[in-house]
C-alpha cells in the first residue's frame, strides 16, 4: 500500500473508550473495518480480507494496538506461512512502537514447532539435538529402506521414492489413513498398499531411533505433545495469550488442530485470511478451516475487509462476479476508491500462436507507453501453458524471468555440502552420511550403506573411517584416501567449535574437487550458489540454528540462475496462478482461460472444481490496472488434432457489462 496509508505514527492523543493514551492514531490510520479488528479486545475473531484489502496492515496495527493496550509482547504469537513475512510485520511493529515489540514471537507453524520440541521434546523421549529432514532428505530416506525391504528391483514396479514421500505425507497432512490418501489421491497404486503401509512404519520407526524428523513430524509431535501432556500444554498456551495466524485459509487439519490446543486456556485466537483464496490443495491445505472457525471457536466475531486497495473497480467487479457462484464462501463485494476506469478484457485468438502473438504484441505497445516490464506479469494455469509464449518473447528479445525451478537448498551441490553438515550436528544422521559417502569415487549405495551401518555402532566415527580407508586401500587406493580426507574434515568439525561460516568453508574446500569431477560442464555456476551459501551463513553463530533455518525456511533461488532474486534486470514475469499469489503488477495477462485447460479436465470434483474458481479469482486480483485474459478457439489436442476451444466455464456468464470481449483478426502485426 502506497500514499495515504503507509505506515506513520501520530503523536500522542487519548483513547476514549480504553482510557489510555496511544502513540498510534489508529482510527485515523485504519478503515472502519480494519480498526474493528485492530480494537478487538478478548476472545476468538476471524478477520476475512477480500484480496487487497490490506489484511497485513490490519495484523501489524494488531500487534502494536496489544502491546501499547498493555499486553507483554512475549505474550503475543503471529504464526505465518513464511518466516520473511513474519520478520516484514514485526519490523513495521517496530517502527511503530519501538523496540519492546522485539519480544513478539513470529515465525512459520514449523519452526514455532521446532521451539517448542527441542525445549520440551525430553517428555516424550526426543533429544535436543534431533536432524530436520527436508524433502529431498525424506525422498533419500524412503528410497534407503525401500530399497533394503527388496521394493525396487528391476523385477518388480513399485512406486518411486518422491511418490512413495507425497503419498506419506499427505495422509499426515490431511488427517486420513495411508488406504483413505490411496483411495482418494492414488487409486492407481492400492494394490500396493500393504507394501506401502509397511514401509511407511519403517520409515516412522527408523527417524525415532536416530533423531529424525521431517516437516509433518514437528508439526504433528507438537501436537502429540500439546495433547498428551496438560502441564506443556497449559504452560504454553497461558504464555502465549493472545495468537494471531495469517493466511489461515492456508492451513491443514493439524495446523488448524494446534492453533486451538496453543489457545486452550484464553481463546484469543485472531485468524486473518480470505477463503476465496484457499488455492494450495495439493499441499494438504483445507479450505473448510477457515469456514468452520465460527464452529471450532464459538463466539468469534466476524469481521470482514472489503475495501481494495490494489485494482480499478472495473477488475474489481469481475472478481466479485466470479466469486459469487462459488458453492461455499463468505460472502464479500470488494470495492475501492482509486479513481480511474478499466473493463477487463476477453481476448479470443484463432490459436495459440496468435494467443503469444497477441500478448507479445500488447506488451511492447505497453513498454511503449511507459509501463515498465518489471510491472507486467503474464499468469497461467500449468507450467506448460507459457511454453509457446517463451519462444515468441524470445523471438521479439522480450527478456522474462519464470517464476518456479529448484529451490536453491534443493540443488545438488548445496545438498552435498549440507550433508556433511548434518553430520557434524548429529553423527546419527544416516542419510547425511550416505550422502556423503557415495560422493566418493568408488564408493557406490552398497557399499555405502555398509560403511553407514559401520559407522553407527562406532563409538568414534572418524577413526571407523580411517579404519575403513585402511581395508579398502588395496583394491581402491584413490577411495581409501577420499575417506581418510572426510575422517578428518568431520573430526575437525566436530572438534572444533568454528562459526557455522568457517564450517561451510571447510567443507567447501573438501567438495570442491568432488564437484568438479562430478559436474563438468557447469561447476563454475555451482561455485558461485556455494559462495552464496558461505555467505549467508556468515548470518549465524549456531550451526544448528542455521541447518534448522535452511530446512524450514531456504533461500529461494540459485543465483547462477537466470535471474537472482536481488538482480535489478529489468524483466517480463511469467508465473503459474499458484507461484503469483500474494504478488501483484499493474498489467496482467491470464493466457489459455479455456475449458479443459483452466479448469483442467482431471478437476471435475465438486471440491476441485470449486478450488479452481478460486484460482481464477487469485489470477483476476494480481491485477491492478489493466486484465486482458485470452483464450484460443482451436485447440491442438495430440490424441484428436484440432478442436474447438471455448472460454473457461467460470467466465462464461459473466455479465458483458463486466467483461470486454474481442476477437484476433490476421493482422495482428508480426
Amino acid at each position: 500500500m502506497s500514499g495515504a496509508l503507509d505506515d506513520k505514527v501520530i503523536l500522542l492523543r487519548k483513547d476514549a473508550s480504553a482510557g489510555r493514551r496511544f502513540q498510534v492514531d489508529y482510527s485515523s490510520l485504519l478503515n472502519p473495518a480494519q480498526l474493528e479488528a485492530v480494537m478487538h479486545d478478548e476472545g476468538p475473531a476471524l478477520v476475512v480480507a477480500g484480496a487487497g484489502s490490506g489484511k497485513t496492515r490490519t495484523l501489524v496495527y494488531r500487534v502494536a494496538r496489544l502491546i501499547e493496550s498493555g499486553v507483554a509482547p512475549q505474550a503475543i504469537l503471529m504464526l505465518t506461512f513464511t518466516r520473511r513475512a513474519a520478520q516484514e510485520m514485526l519490523s513495521r511493529v517496530e517502527r511503530l512502537v519501538g523496540e519492546r515489540s522485539r519480544s513478539v514471537t513470529g515465525g512459520t507453524f514449523h519452526s514455532f514447532a521446532n521451539g517448542v520440541l527441542r525445549r520440551n521434546g525430553k517428555a516424550m523421549g526426543l533429544p535436543g539435538n534431533f536432524t530436520i529432514l527436508d524433502r529431498g532428505d525424506m525422498e533419500d530416506l524412503i528410497n534407503l529402506l525401500r530399497g533394503q525391504m527388496g521394493l525396487a528391483s528391476r523385477e518388480r514396479r513399485f512406486p518411486n521414492k518422491s511418490t512413495l514421500a507425497e503419498v506419506i505425507s499427505m495422509a499426515r497432512n490431511k488427517a486420513r489413513s495411508l488406504e483413505q490418501e490411496l483411495e482418494a489421491d492414488f487409486p492407481h497404486l492400492l494394490d500396493h498398499s500393504a507394501d506401502i503401509a509397511l514401509l511407511a512404519e519403517n520409515y516412522a520407526r527408523y527417524k525415532r531411533a536416530r533423531a529424525l524428523l521431517d516437516y509433518d513430524d514437528l508439526l504433528h509431535l507438537l501436537a502429540e505433545l500439546l495433547k498428551d501432556d496438560p502441564a506443556v500444554r497449559r504452560r504454553v498456551s497461558d504464555f502465549f495469550r493472545y495468537i494471531l495466524v495469517d493466511e489461515y485459509q492456508d492451513t491443514n487439519p493439524i495446523q488448524a488442530e494446534l492453533v486451538s490446543l496453543l489457545a486452550a486456556t484464553h481463546q484469543n485466537v485472531m485468524a486473518v485470511g480470505d477463503d476465496g483464496q484457499s488455492i494450495y490443495s495439493f499441499r494438504g491445505a483445507d479450505f473448510r478451516n477457515i469456514l468452520e472457525f465460527p464452529q471450532r471457536f464459538r463466539g468469534a466475531r466476524i469481521i470482514k475487509l472489503e475495501e481494495n486497495y490494489r485494482s480499478l473497480q472495473g477488475i474489481l467487479n469481475l472478481a466479485n462476479e466470479v466469486l459469487a457462484s462459488a458453492a461455499h464462501k463468505y460472502s464479500k463485494t470488494l470495492f475501492t476508491r482509486r479513481s480511474g476506469e478499466f473493463r477487463p478484457l476477453l481476448v479470443r485468438a484463432q490459436d495459440e500462436h496468435m494467443q503469444s502473438r497477441f500478448v507479445a504484441q500488447r506488451i511492447l505497445e505497453l513498454r511503449e507507453e511507459g509501463v515498465e516490464l518489471n510491472e507486467i506479469a503474464v499468469l497461467f494455469r500449468s507450467s506448460f501453458h507459457s511454453f509457446d509464449l517463451e519462444l515468441e518473447l524470445q523471438r521479439r528479445d522480450i527478456p522474462f524471468v519464470k517464476r518456479g525451478g529448484f529451490k536453491f537448498v534443493e540443488t545438488a551441490h548445496v545438498k552435498d555440502v549440507m550433508a556433511h553438515l548434518r553430520v557434524a550436528a548429529n553423527p546419527a544422521d544416516a542419510v547425511s552420511w550416505l550422502r556423503a559417502l557415495t560422493l566418493i569415487h568408488g564408493v557406490g549405495s552398497r557399499k555405502g550403506q555398509r560403511l553407514v551401518e559401520a559407522l553407527a555402532r562406532a563409538d568414534d566415527p572418524e577413526q571407523s573411517l580411517r579404519n575403513k580407508a585402511t581395508e579398502v586401500a588395496g583394491k581402491h587406493p584413490t577411495a581409501a584416501q577420499e575417506l581418510v580426507k572426510l575422517g578428518a574434515l568431520m573430526g575437525s568439525l566436530r572438534r572444533n567449535l568454528e562459526p557455522p561460516a568457517n564450517q561451510v568453508g571447510a567443507v567447501i574446500d573438501y567438495y570442491l574437487p568432488l564437484m568438479r569431477d562430478a559436474y563438468p560442464d557447469d561447476y563454475p555456476r555451482r561455485e558461485r550458489d556455494l559462495e552464496h551459501f558461505q555467505q549467508i551463513a556468515q548470518r549465524y553463530r549456531s550451526l544448528q540454528a542455521m541447518l534448522a533455518d535452511m530446512a524450514l525456511e531456504p533461500p529461494s533461488d540459485s543465483i547462477g540462475g537466470v535471474l537472482a532474486a536481488d538482480s535489478e534486470t529489468e524483466c517480463l514475469t511469467l508465473s503459474t496462478i499458484h507461484s503469483a499469489k500474494g504478488l501483484e503488477w499493474k498489467v496482467v495477462f491470464l493466457i489459455w482461460a479455456a475449458d479443459g485447460r483452466f479448469p483442467p479436465p482431471q478437476s471435475m470434483h465438486v471440491d476441485e472444481l470449486e478450488e479452481e474458481r478460486r484460482l481464477t479469482y487469485v489470477a483476476i486480483t494480481r491485477a491492478r490496472d489493466e486484465l486482458y485474459i485470452v483464450y484460443p478457439i482451436y485447440v491442438f489436442e495430440r490424441s484428436v488434432g484440432y478442436t474447438m476451444g471455448q472460454v473457461s466455464r467460470f467466465l462464461q456468464d459473466i455479465d458483458p457489462h463486466t467483461l470486454a470481449c474481442a476477437s484476433l483478426q490476421e493482422e495482428v502485426e508480426d
